[in-house]
């Protein structure tokens, strides 16, 4: 089984997006069952909550569910655990823990998987409207299509 990891800063905005929508495209793919997802933050401002309404709201638009999902912080154990651990931009790549000697984690840019897109870095929606929740969900959307055929 491949493991896969999405991270963020808080765990509720970005790698939760990425973890449902890279769900429903192995699902609609019928390989739910053969890639295991989750997602965590770098920092621990909000462990235990669910992820953000607004993109929430932005992903069920599209037919996808975000709301079983809570955040957590990211652990030196996750690079041990996880085949791949996907961070959304540089300063998270900076922010993650050290992994220990026997990590197997590849540690890398989601945006690498994004053809499409000349971005390598998934802004956050955080502090913006709307718009950007919608940005954020089309260039997931391509990233995670472009991991599966990775993947693949």
């Amino acid at each position: 089984m491949t493991e896969v990891l999405f991270v963020c800063m808080g765990n509720i905005c970005r790698s939760p997006t990425a973890q449902a929508v890279f769900e429903h495209v192995l699902m609609r793919e019928g390989l739910a069952d053969r890639i295991r997802v989750d997602s965590a933050g770098t920092h621990a401002y909000h462990i235990g909550n669910p992820p953000d309404k607004r993109a929430t709201e932005a992903a069920l638009r599209r037919g996808i569910d975000l709301s079983v999902q809570r955040a957590r912080r990211v652990t030196t154990e996750d690079f041990d655990n996880f085949d791949y651990v996907l961070v959304m931009d540089q300063q998270n790549l900076r922010d993650l823990p050290t992994p220990g000697a026997n990590a197997r984690a590849k540690v890398q840019l989601f945006m690498d998987f994004a053809p499409h897109w000349p971005e390598r870095e998934v802004p956050d929606p955080y502090y913006g409207g709307a718009q950007g929740f919608e940005r954020v969900l089309d260039m997931i959307e391509d990233a995670s299509k472009g991991l599966l055929q990775h993947i693949k």
